[in-house]
């Protein structure tokens, strides 16, 4: 199955050249033979965030959008509240997975306020800005995204 991405990192202090972490993902998109339709650097700004988010799912036809840091306690971590502005329906299920799979690595991930949700028939996965944390919760459900777009694009089981 063909899987159309998005790449949205959410930073104040990196530009596309010092993205690691939206690189690192950008790889493993291509190692699974899926289609990276965007990658872009936004500022930590929830207005900024959801009209990228927007712009990924309306206008690029991401099935996937991967949102890259914004995701903890600081007070300029608002990802997870920019991406509830502008997608209607939860999908806790995906989150729980990436935090129950990253507290086998570090304690440190209850600290995640990542939030998977729907945007028509797509799914916006929030996932950590570092490089490590990033590559493992794409780890921890990137085997489930074909079934979970095949379901959100109004697939059978």
């Amino acid at each position: 199955m063909d899987i159309r991405f998005a790449i949205i990192t959410c930073s104040d202090t990196r530009g596309i050249a010092q993205d690691e972490a939206g690189a690192a993902l950008a790889g493993l998109i291509g190692e699974a033979g899926w289609e990276l339709l965007d990658h872009v650097v936004v500022t930590d700004d929830a207005p900024a965030i959801s009209a990228a988010i927007v712009r990924a799912v309306d206008e690029l036809g991401a099935d996937v959008v991967l949102t890259c840091g914004g995701t903890g306690l600081s007070p300029r971590d608002v990802t997870p509240e920019a991406t509830a502005a502008v997608c209607p329906r939860d999908v806790p299920g995906i989150a729980e997975a990436m935090r129950a799979y990253s507290m086998t690595k570090t304690r440190r991930a209850m600290l995640s306020r990542a939030r998977v949700m729907q945007r028509g028939r797509a799914l916006v996965i929030n996932l950590p800005g570092s490089t490590k944390a990033a590559r493992e919760n794409w780890d921890a459900v990137a085997d489930q995204l074909e079934h979970a777009v095949k379901m959100a694009q109004g697939g059978g089981h």
